[in-house]
């Protein structure tokens, strides 16, 4: 038996492996590809033959997979396995998806948490690698320590949909503002503005705006609110 099992070997799934081994885990992992599995292997991880073995060899089981048709179809044909453990599934989709996956994995006698990475792989078991986590608060309280191993861990609630949902509208509030940034440096390019001459201004221009967002917040509870209380039933205004 081992700690962890890590299934998906790809960049991010490589990089979680190599930060629970190197918190001292017993580590187990598996990959259709089993030459990717090769230096995790003499880093001391175990390489599963199949993908019952891998589930079978720990308590703790977290997928990270292209998409999450592929961790169903993956853990499917293995799912009588999962009875009585925790899969934590760290795989990008959406967050009726993430329901969707949380409700199989119930009905498998598993503990189901969803997560969200907020960090690039060669952030991962530092401390600005930022996990959010929604599902099961049991199985997350009882795992938190191990997850740690990760980076820093935030867990948003037991609806399953939560972690992908601000997964999501982070990401958008990061693209976004990327957008915003390469419009400005096209418009100031195009006047033959150099790029690193405009750039500091733009930057303490970005920051100063930032100090707005919390009166944003504010302002949208007090919106959402009077909202509410104009559509109550027998209310006039």
């Amino acid at each position: 038996m081992s700690d962890i099992t890590v299934i998906g070997l790809g960049a991010m799934g490589t990089a979680l492996a190599e930060a629970f081994l190197n918190q001292g885990h017993a580590v187990t992992v598996w990959n259709r590809s089993p030459a990717k599995a090769e230096a995790l292997a003499a880093k001391g991880a175990i390489v599963a033959k199949s993908v019952e073995e891998a589930v079978r060899s720990s308590p703790l089981i977290v997928a990270c997979l292209l998409v999450y048709d592929t961790v169903g179809e993956v853990l499917d044909p293995s799912r009588a396995a999962l009875s009585g453990r925790t899969l934590v599934n760290l795989t990008n989709g959406t967050p009726e998806q993430a329901r969707a996956m949380s409700g199989w994995a119930v009905s498998q006698g598993a503990s189901y948490i969803d997560g969200g990475v907020m960090a690039v792989p060669p952030m991962i078991g530092g401390p600005h690698a930022l996990i959010l986590y929604s599902g099961s608060r049991q199985a997350f309280d009882a795992c938190s320590g191990q997850l740690g191993a990760l980076g820093t861990s935030k867990f948003l609630g037991e609806d399953a949909g939560l972690a992908p949902l601000y997964d999501i509208s982070l990401l958008t509030g990061m693209y976004g503002m990327f957008a915003g940034v390469l419009q400005a440096l096209a418009l100031t390019g195009a006047a033959g503005i150099p790029a690193g001459e405009f750039m500091p201004l733009l930057a303490s221009w970005l920051q100063s705006m930032q100090g707005l967002l919390p009166k944003w917040a504010r302002t949208d509870r007090q919106w959402r609110s009077h909202q509410q209380c104009r559509f109550q039933p027998g209310h006039a205004g």
